[in-house]
């Protein structure tokens, strides 16, 4: 009985969880997840068409989802679309990008875009979210995905390294304001996963070079990144704010 109130624990049963990001990768798969573990999901995306597939999936097996059109990058566009899906338990910042280019190759709209998107968009997220969550006074979950790489450097990535590195501050700042309000804040910081976008670097010899330096001598796999996601979601992680899970196979425990 204990082990089943255990379990019962890490549920989202009632819950409504918004995405951003959702149209593929970890923003898809992460929708997926806490689809099965009970939550209503709302798929959020620049282009909400490109939602469509995994929206009518998830509601052939019975699965409550709907979608709606975020520039997060947009305060107008952020507020219109909490406007659109009314009061959530849950709000999963994924929404990112990157540009990969050498330091002093990168442009000023290289540095804006990914700037823009990633940490601006995190911000306008949380706090909307927040705002909208005080008001109805309810506990609430928000999880800003961050990376290894906002705790160490890779050359070529420099805005978006610079970027989760203030998102993994941003998420402690949010957690310690917010608190008051009963909504915990964490983030998720994964490391190199395989996904179709990276499949082919990452079975090259420069991929094999970086596979070399991880301590497992392994990259991730998203299903490595369920049982995280859903302890800072769910009541299993009550405690949890301000927390920075790190999931990179010990990555970032590599010497230099």
């Amino acid at each position: 009985m204990a082990t089943e109130a255990l379990f019962s624990r890490f549920r989202l049963d009632g819950k409504r969880a918004l995405i951003t990001g959702a149209s593929s990768g970890f923003g898809a798969h992460f929708a997926e997840i806490l689809s099965a573990a009970g939550a209503e999901v709302i798929l959020a995306a620049r282009r909400a068409d490109k939602l469509t597939d995994l929206q009518q999936a998830l509601q052939a097996r019975g699965r409550p989802a709907s979608s709606v059109s975020m520039d997060v990058s947009s305060r107008a566009s952020v507020e219109a679309a909490f406007d659109q899906v009314h009061a959530c338990d849950i709000v999963i910042n994924n929404a990112g990008i990157t540009v990969t280019r050498a330091l002093l190759d990168q442009t000023e709209e290289d540095w804006d875009s990914v700037i823009d998107t990633n940490l601006k968009g995190c911000w306008l997220v949380a706090t909307e979210a927040a705002r909208r969550l005080r008001g109805a006074d309810k506990p609430g979950v928000i999880v800003n995905v961050a990376s290894i790489l906002g705790e160490r450097v890779a050359a070529g990535v420099a805005p978006y390294a610079i970027s989760k590195a203030a998102v993994i501050q941003a998420t402690k700042v949010m957690a310690l304001e917010l608190a008051r309000y009963q909504i915990r804040v964490n983030a998720l910081l994964p490391g190199y996963v395989v996904t179709d976008l990276n499949r082919d670097f990452l079975k090259s010899e420069l991929g094999e070079k970086l596979r070399s330096r991880i301590p497992t001598r392994r990259f991730g796999d998203m299903t490595d990144l369920d049982g995280p996601l859903l302890l800072l979601c769910s009541d299993a992680g009550a405690g949890m704010t301000g927390s920075c899970l790190t999931v990179d196979h010990g990555h970032l425990l590599s010497s230099l």
